[in-house]
């Protein structure tokens, strides 16, 4: 199968140009199919690819000198759209000369510009932003929304859950994913009142055993539960999503920075290292941000995938192999027939209301 290419801005990201090449070959090493449009500095360009024969003849480069500072507002960043390196590469993907757009710049720009140039889907009222992170478990827990909706009422939670639960799985391969969402506690009673509607509206809508809908709702996790694993897709807002991210990336860069300075601060303990080895190297390993790299922007008619500003070439390859799976398992489609599923549960639910006027829900 061929796929459609993928368009890198090759000048998003703390690296820089080398670091997105290489990130871009890497992928297409494992995976021969791959094509590439790659936005940027055509002379940089082409001598970052000097380094990568394997990627000559599978990219085509569209020339742009200009880039999307880190700090740039997005209000700005969406007036130089058509003159940038990330406005370029999202454009390529609404125009269909690119399947996906990957880029390593400024998160707040490219959510604006990807929304403005691809819409939201039918069925969404708002893109979310959903990233893969490590579990105790073999598989990664999806989490979503961090950071693209500082709010969020019911409405967008269940919305969120059905993008979330068809992201799952595609890159964890569950049938009917575990969909939980965030809150202070797992007792029906607790959180705001946009948690329990978005609750009770999952529960009724999976409450069916002949629903379609590809998911299965289980309540409420706090948020020390979310890397173990018990739960394939956490949903909470953009406010409450990012800080739980940063808690999170912070806590495992304290870990094994406390472990590093354990093992170097005497004779002994650099001993203990050496024996105890292959263990800290399988918890750095998985600790690394680079093997889960590759947010995506759920709920658009496209895919874009954003890289960490600071991926290495490894990190890079992983945001670009995120983009092919979903133009592969051709995500946006899962979304809607999920949407439409949730459509007729809603029907039957009120259906089933309105046959039944004495009940608890019609008074």
């Amino acid at each position: 199968m061929s796929l459609p290419r993928i368009a890198v801005d090759a000048m998003g990201g703390d690296e820089g140009v080398r670091t997105m090449i290489e990130g871009a070959a890497l992928a297409r090493r494992s995976h021969d199919k791959f094509q590439f449009l790659l936005v940027g500095d055509q002379t940089k360009i082409e001598t970052a690819l000097e380094a990568h024969p394997n990627m000559r003849g599978a990219s085509e480069i569209l020339h742009c000198e200009d880039v999307i500072s880190g700090d740039e507002q997005p209000s700005r960043a969406i007036r130089r759209a058509k003159t940038t390196s990330m406005g370029l590469a999202v454009n390529a993907v609404k125009e269909g000369a690119a399947g996906a757009a990957v880029s390593a710049g400024n998160t707040g720009a490219l959510m604006a510009m990807s929304k403005i140039a691809l819409r939201t889907m039918p069925g969404i009222d708002r893109p979310a932003l959903a990233a893969l992170m490590p579990t105790l478990e073999p598989h990664d827990v999806v989490m979503l929304d961090l950071g693209a909706n500082t709010e969020a009422d019911a409405r967008n939670l269940v919305q969120f859950a059905v993008m979330g639960a068809a992201y799952s799985r595609i890159v964890n391969g569950f049938e009917k994913p575990t969909v939980r969402l965030l809150n202070i506690g797992t007792e029906e009673i607790k959180g705001t009142d946009a948690l329990r509607e978005a609750a009770a509206r999952l529960a009724a809508a999976t409450a069916d055993p002949e629903s379609g809908l590809a998911l299965n709702f289980d309540g409420f996790v706090e948020s020390d539960k979310i890397n173990r694993g018990e739960t394939h897709v956490v949903v909470t807002d953009g406010f409450s999503g990012n800080i739980a991210l940063k808690a999170i990336e912070g806590a495992a860069r304290f870990v094994t920075d406390l472990l590093r300075q354990a093992f170097t601060s005497s004779l002994r303990s650099k001993v203990g290292f050496l024996v105890s080895r292959p263990a800290t190297e399988l918890l750095r390993h998985h600790l690394d941000p680079n093997n889960h790299n590759g947010a995506v922007f759920l709920g658009l008619n496209g895919v874009v995938v954003k890289s960490h500003g600071s991926a290495n070439a490894k990190g890079v390859a992983h945001a670009v192999n995120v983009a092919a799976r979903l133009l592969e398992d051709d995500l946006t489609q899962r979304i809607s027939d999920d949407l439409a599923e949730l459509g007729e549960a809603a029907l039957k639910e009120n259906g089933n209301v309105a046959a039944n006027p004495g009940s608890e829900a019609a008074e």
